[in-house]
């Protein structure tokens, strides 16, 4: 479904930049590493007529993907938003082409064309949701679960997420943290929707492991193996009845049309920054649709700016499972916007005002902020 009708073009007279270190109410462990400490780049567009938020979701290192806090930060002062003060008037739909010839950052130009979208968007009264072609108010809500000291401690935590009325269950995995984990947790909890997540942690030697997980009667594993490894996810789901899910592997529409087309995945996970933006994001929505494969929207720990405009994508038609669009205290005690996003009855609302439709806390942005820059035209 594209986009019913453009968003309107504005003058760019520059754009604020932020790195904020916000501390997780638990560390988040994963197959490469533990966060205590959400490192994240907030963007402010600088218009006449509003400003305008996004969120470049990178990491302080290269483990989720190459990108990471102080490249993204470095691009985008020195190459990015310069392209896009050239431009001058810039509508939303128009900043992925001025971009596209520096190669890759694409969550550093997915947080520079979000910022522009909601300044245009506000400018215009016009909800984020409406804008993407959300046909729902409130979005089925999961919960990502890191890798905790033992199965037992993963029980109590995951019971804990169920009593708060998380829909589905997402347990991060890694090669010897893996089948007694998801024992633990189906045995404790019995038929729950349950999910897997290995962020590439496999290869095609660990397919007799990969295979026990049959058993488990998952919703899907989530990118078993390296990014770069289509081929092989294509031939391990030739090896298993668990539909296996891409992730890392999908950065673009014509990526997901290379791994749909070989077989490598039943079900995708839409991360806007990854894949570049909430506008590619919506095509390769519009993609897995035409095609009757399932998404879901995927999380990065974002704060409530992201999370905000995550629920209007979740809220898209084709988004057919839970995804991590969880409550902000699952990872904040305290986040950057005045309401953040809540947990009610499972679901979380999709914001009904304007661009974004959340407004920023401008005390706990700067109780946050360890770095600033603006580059001005």
């Amino acid at each position: 479904m594209p986009i019913a009708q453009a968003a309107a073009s504005l003058t760019l007279d520059g754009v604020e930049l932020r790195v904020l270190h916000i501390p997780l109410v638990a560390p988040f462990t994963t197959s490469f590493g533990t966060e205590s400490v959400r490192e994240v780049i907030i963007v402010r567009a600088l218009t006449p007529d509003g400003d305008g938020w996004g969120e470049i979701v990178t990491s302080a290192a290269p483990l989720y993907s190459s990108e990471y806090t102080q490249g993204a930060w470095d691009v985008a002062q020195r190459f990015l938003i310069p392209a896009l003060l050239d431009a001058h008037t810039v509508a939303p739909e128009q900043v992925a082409g001025i971009l596209e010839p520096f190669v890759g950052h694409r969550m550093a130009k997915a947080g520079l064309e979000l910022a522009v979208l909601d300044a245009a968007l506000c400018a215009q009264g016009r909800p984020l949701g409406q804008y993407l072609g959300a046909t729902v108010d409130r979005v089925p809500s999961g919960v990502s679960v890191g890798i905790q000291r033992d199965p037992q401690a993963l029980v109590d935590t995951v019971a804990a997420y169920l009593d708060e009325g998380y829909v589905r269950i997402k347990i991060k995995i890694k090669p010897g943290r893996d089948i007694a984990e998801t024992a633990a947790v189906r045995d404790a909890f019995g038929t729950i929707p349950l999910q897997v997540d290995a962020n590439s942690a496999y290869t095609l030697a660990d397919i007799d492991t990969l295979a026990e997980l049959d058993r488990f009667d998952l919703l899907l594993i989530e990118q078993p193996l390296a990014e770069d490894d289509i081929v092989d996810h294509a031939t391990l789901a030739g090896r298993l009845r668990t539909p296996i899910c891409l992730d890392e592997s999908i950065t673009s529409q014509k990526a997901a049309a290379d791994a749909l087309a070989l077989g490598a995945a039943s079900i995708i996970n839409i991360k806007a920054g990854r894949v570049g933006g909430y506008l590619e994001a919506v095509r390769i929505h519009d993609l897995c649709r035409d095609a009757a494969i399932p998404v879901w929207c995927g999380g990065m720990l974002e704060t409530g700016l992201g999370r905000a405009a995550n629920a209007a994508l979740a809220a898209l038609p084709g988004f057919t499972l839970p995804g991590d669009v969880s409550a902000s205290n699952r990872f904040y005690a305290r986040d950057i916007v005045t309401e953040p996003a809540e947990l009610v009855d499972g679901h979380i609302a999709v914001p009904t005002g304007p661009g974004l439709g959340v407004e920023v806390d401008p005390v706990a942005l700067d109780d946050f902020t360890v770095e600033r820059v603006v580059v001005r035209r």
